[in-house]
């Protein structure tokens, strides 16, 4: 335990009546519970007021355990499907029929304007466009935009909502992500999915309230992934993700190798936790309660995790809407039809990890084969919650953490596309989100947002919005820490209430 904190409970009221003469400690109680300010005394509210909420640095609500919410919640459930590398938005999303015009041609300078550039493309001595890679056409009755990399999306096409004036802050990989994740630059914040389970907490009790899935990696290029990306940060470290394998057991030690029966490990368990509750009455340490709940998950999990990589009970007809691949472990179809799974037993946060998006070169080649390996698995998840009736309440997201410059990176013949964080596309599904339409408006050139009533949509305003679709408000759900109410917007956000049902 961090020494300053060990000092600070050491003197404070808490430690004091908890420590001290027993009439002391009793009267103390006595007094707390007649004027009903202690710890659980008011009434449990469906709609919380601002400190009904986990937002006074307590544990939060967790696994089984479901929290209020601050207004009525559209979703119940976030999937968030990460393109790790920024797919190229005017390659999948953003038409944009004058790039057969301006193809070769060098980027005005009226376009670009200040506009930085990555160390990777400044010193390029001019900046070729480069038309679409892929042909587009209007798909479903909405008449979306869809390019044939994603052939399987014109299924979607009248489900989902394409945000085209998605715009971010960072630059490069590592900070552009991290600000996707956890809405600082900087490691060391809460990832979304902690907030919202901190907040939440979820349904289900034999099951972590917040997953995170990675799927199989095929680009020697690909950018890595740190846990970091999933952490808890300062929020107490039972709100972290808990990462599930692709292969074999979905957590190491499923199988206890002492061949202990449940019973006898249920008998051990419960002895631990005895101990565990005198430390924690002895030091008041909230990690020691972290560590008993993670006992108590991975004794659970021992029976749940067996049975939810089982596809078994899963019929062809599904196996035939996700592809082959949905019965090849670690796949991204096979991840997304577990993400399906964990949304059925109650898990409120599941985020699949897709990498293979950040092609500097040979971008024609490679860009089709990432586009490939998602985007059956991508449609099919939509399609599967929409006919099961659980789209309404589940909230999926897909997108990466910023776009691909229109210009061309490198060699001609084998071009890449450089950073953009400028414009790009994402888009999101059911839980609330209007169905069938297109948001915001970049310029010919897919460099610029042009939207005449409304600057973009930055990482914020999305963080905002996710947050107020499962019936949060940004700006109330805090944690206090070195003397500052955090949030996962900082300081910013607004909620994008035009893609609102």
């Amino acid at each position: 335990m961090n020494p300053v904190f060990e000092r600070q409970l050491q003197i404070n009221r808490r430690h004091f009546f908890r420590r001290g003469v027993n009439s002391i400690g009793a009267a103390a109680l006595g007094s707390l519970l007649a004027s009903g300010s202690a710890a659980g005394a008011a009434p449990r509210l469906g709609y919380a007021d601002f400190n009904s909420l986990a937002s006074n640095n307590g544990p939060g609500y967790g696994p089984g355990n479901v929290g209020p919410t601050h207004f009525p919640p559209k979703a119940k459930r976030v999937i968030y499907l990460c393109q790790s590398g920024a797919p190229s938005q005017m390659d999948t999303f953003d038409y944009k029929p004058m790039l057969e015009k301006f193809d070769g041609q060098d980027l005005p300078d009226s376009i670009r304007g200040e506009q930085r550039l990555t160390g990777m493309t400044s010193g390029q001595a001019a900046f070729p466009a480069a038309k679409s890679i892929a042909k587009f056409a209007k798909r479903g009755q909405s008449g979306q935009w869809i390019s044939d990399l994603l052939p399987h999306h014109e299924k979607i096409a009248d489900d989902i909502c394409v945000i085209k004036s998605m715009f971010t802050e960072a630059i490069n990989h590592d900070p552009a992500i991290t600000f996707f994740q956890t809405g600082h630059q900087q490691p060391g914040r809460p990832s979304l999915g902690s907030w919202c389970t901190y907040g939440l907490g979820s349904e289900a009790e034999d099951l972590p309230a917040y997953v995170v899935l990675l799927d199989k990696n095929t680009d020697s290029e690909a950018q890595p992934l740190y846990s970091r990306l999933w952490g808890s940060g300062f929020l107490p470290s039972n709100h972290q993700g808990v990462k599930l394998r692709g292969t074999g057991d979905p957590v190491l030690y499923l199988q206890d190798p002492t061949g202990a029966t449940l019973t006898q490990k249920r008998k051990m368990l419960d002895r631990l936790q005895r101990l565990n509750s005198i430390h924690f009455e002895s030091v008041g340490d909230p990690e020691i309660q972290t560590r008993i709940a993670a006992y108590e998950m991975a004794y659970r999990m021992q029976i749940s995790a067996p049975e939810l990589i089982d596809f078994s009970d899963e019929t062809e007809e599904t196996f035939k809407l996700y592809g082959d691949d949905a019965k090849i472990p670690g796949t991204h179809a096979a991840n997304c039809l577990m993400a399906r799974r964990l949304a059925q037993r109650g898990v409120r946060f599941i985020q699949l990890y897709h990498r293979g998006w950040d092609n500097h070169s040979n971008l024609p080649q490679r860009h089709p084969a990432i586009a490939k390996e998602v985007d059956q698995g991508s449609s099919a998840l939509v399609q599967d919650l929409k006919r099961l009736g659980m789209l309404e309440d589940t909230l999926v997201i897909w997108g990466g953490e910023f776009g691909r410059t229109v210009y061309k990176q490198g060699d001609p013949k084998r071009f890449g596309r450089d950073h953009h964080p400028r414009c790009f596309s994402i888009w999101m599904a059911g839980g609330g989100v209007r169905p069938g339409i297109s948001y915001g408006q970049t310029d010919d050139w897919c460099y610029n947002i042009v939207d005449k009533d409304r600057y973009g949509v930055h990482v914020h305003d999305l963080n905002a919005t996710i947050l107020h679709l499962l019936g949060l408000d940004h700006q109330r759900l805090t944690y206090r820490f070195q003397g500052r109410d955090y949030r996962i917007t900082d300081v910013h956000g607004k909620v994008v209430k035009d893609i609102l049902v």
